[in-house]
């Protein structure tokens, strides 16, 4: 792809339509007191505990006969009928994590075989960015060739981001590709990493440098997941929420500035919305370029900059969420120098993420020099040349494009340090060297 791709796309935020959930039977039938199972791994869990309710609203990810329901609630993860009609096969393996495990497992394991069709099996990963690699997803293979699941087993994510990824790859993997459900836990999971099929795991030398573009069967948001999530993470996934409205839905940034005080106290209906909202923007770039060929890079605004202080600090140590903050922030302030955007998207973002309390500086133990090193293995990056995801325009703007002037992405890059104690003097004195460097002129790297 030469030059610049526009990339604001028509926002359509009508409200889609449920006509595939039968709205009469919201609320759901209680299960018998007496409905016990115990899973291979000795788990015993009980499926009388909640009625289950019927989905407010279904987002569709229009992918053909690939095509898939995002189901919005609350309630949803004890409506076993619900998730197990998207299980074609006999067995499943709930994949999940340390943390997550004791708030949901039970409860997903019981639903899955509630009238006993279904053989489940459980995995329990250990919790963290930190953990998201190959060595730690044998254990997701290993647990599937012990209990001899075929082709026909369906893998299901329980938990966030992570989880969500981890399992969709070895989902893509295992026998070259058996199915698997995203049953989102956290804000930047039911928003993002959970709708459009992007898995994978880390190596140190990059984030999800290694993964497949794999699309599940469904994906099922119970929100009252929520309730049980900490502060700091329910914030990170604010930061994609906010992605939306910069790169291609101004009033959907609107309604977030207007809607602060209830996102932050989690308000039922407020939460719908603003996930509905977010997972109608996902889908609708998804079905328009879903192996990310143009249009789907600009849904990683501010990434290029985040994954490098990821990569950067270690892995676990920031949040992504928190990572990709900053990075809006350092693309909007290139955007600004570039002269592709008035000052006040600048101030409107800066404001936004503060009152989310998200960070916006980059981290002290970052350094010009690790940005530049770490941006030129990005995967968005072509022929040798870097490519950002930058705002043009009015609010709700934004172009993928690698030709810009790397001169202003290194006084980005440099004046986001100008409040630490240190900025490396030998990386001033290349400024104008640059253009053979490692973001030469209109970003040319060697990668």
């Amino acid at each position: 792809m030469q030059g610049a791709l526009a990339a604001q796309i028509p926002t359509r935020v009508a409200t889609p339509s449920v006509s595939s959930i039968s709205r009469n039977r919201r609320g759901g039938a209680s299960v018998s007191p007496a409905s016990r199972h115990v899973t291979s791994a000795g788990h015993v869990v009980s499926s009388a505990t909640c009625a289950a309710a019927e989905p407010r609203t279904v987002v569709t990810v229009d992918l053909g006969d690939r095509s898939y329901p995002i189901y919005i609630g609350t309630g949803l993860l004890d409506n076993g009928a619900l998730l197990r009609s998207h299980v074609p096969g006999a067995t499943a393996l709930v994949v999940t994590n340390e943390t997550v495990a004791p708030l949901y497992l039970d409860r997903a394991v019981a639903a899955l075989s509630k009238d006993g069709a279904i053989r489940v099996e459980v995995v329990i990963l250990p919790d963290g960015e930190q953990h998201k690699s190959m060595e730690v997803l044998m254990r997701v293979f290993d647990k599937a060739l012990e209990a001899k699941l075929d082709r026909q087993t369906t893998f299901v994510a329980l938990g966030g981001g992570v989880i969500g990824d981890m399992t969709g790859y070895a989902a893509a993997s295992y026998q070259r590709g058996v199915n698997f459900i995203q049953i989102p836990t956290t804000v930047m999971a039911m928003v993002d990493s959970s709708v459009g099929g992007k898995t994978g795991v880390n190596h140190p030398a990059g984030k999800n440098m290694i993964g497949a573009f794999y699309q599940p069967r469904c994906v099922l948001i119970d929100i009252d997941t929520l309730k049980t999530l900490p502060d700091r993470e329910f914030a990170s996934g604010l930061a994609e929420v906010v992605k939306y409205g910069l790169i291609r839905d101004a009033d959907f940034f609107e309604w977030q500035e207007a809607n602060v005080d209830k996102l932050m106290m989690r308000d039922e209906e407020v939460l719908v919305r603003a996930i509905e909202r977010s997972c109608i923007n996902k889908a609708e770039v998804v079905a328009l370029d879903e192996k990310e060929g143009g249009v789907r890079a600009t849904l990683n605004l501010g990434h290029t900059f985040g994954h490098a202080i990821e990569t950067g600090i270690g892995y676990g140590e920031w949040l992504h969420g928190e990572a990709v903050s900053v990075g809006m922030v350092m693309a909007a302030d290139m955007s600004e120098r570039l002269g592709w955007t008035d000052a006040t998207v600048k101030e409107r973002t800066l404001a936004l993420l503060n009152k989310f309390k998200l960070p916006v500086a980059v981290p002290e133990s970052m350094t010009v020099h690790t940005f530049q090193n770490l941006m030129a293995v990005d995967k968005k990056a072509a022929n040798g040349k870097l490519r950002l995801i930058l705002l043009k325009g009015e609010l709700g703007g934004c172009v993928f494009t690698g030709d810009f002037d790397s001169v202003k992405l290194f006084d980005t890059l440099t004046l986001s340090f100008r409040s630490h104690s240190e900025v490396r003097g030998g990386e001033r004195q290349h400024r104008g060297d640059e253009a053979g460097g490692v973001l030469g002129h209109r970003a040319r790297v060697d990668i």
